[in-house]
């Protein structure tokens, strides 16, 4: 369905806004749906971007900065995701050896169990979204949101 028809539109839009709005409601959908994956869990999607980073790490501790920086969503409060990953007992978080001013944090057994229990769910959330196109349409979709996105 084309963006007009589902924001029904009554005005002829721009291509750059059709494509802005295309991407801002294409996001969302992808978003609900991994959200509906996650609930059970009682996890966010920023939070499991979080675990994400810290598996990654192959179980070295991450300061909270390099952990900001590679969050998906550069808004994050990452101090509360960690805090409620805590409470989850997902992660560790202690006082940098060198660097008393840093916290450093690491996954635990238990996040990386779950972790390893959400990785089919979440491929199948990403093979659902991907069925639709080819490997080379998904390699150039890639390539233009890579290309879009450069400001």
């Amino acid at each position: 369905m084309k963006i007009e028809e589902i924001i029904k539109s009554t005005k002829e839009l721009t291509t750059a806004k059709k494509t802005v709005l295309n991407i801002f409601y294409t996001q969302n959908i992808v978003s609900d749906k991994f959200s509906e994956v996650l609930k059970p869990y009682d996890l966010s999607g920023e939070q499991y971007n979080v675990l994400r980073i810290l598996r990654g790490q192959n179980e070295k501790a991450v300061n909270m900065c390099d952990i900001q920086e590679r969050m998906l969503a550069k808004t994050s409060n990452t101090t509360r995701l960690v805090d409620k990953l805590l409470l989850k007992d997902l992660v560790t978080r202690e006082v940098c050896p060198v660097n008393r001013r840093k916290m450093e944090v690491t996954i635990t057994k238990k996040g990386m169990q779950l972790l390893t229990e959400l990785d089919p769910k979440v491929e199948n959330h990403e093979q659902l979204f991907s069925k639709n196109l080819t490997q080379e349409e998904l390699e150039q979709l890639n390539n233009l949101l890579e290309k879009y996105r450069t400001i």
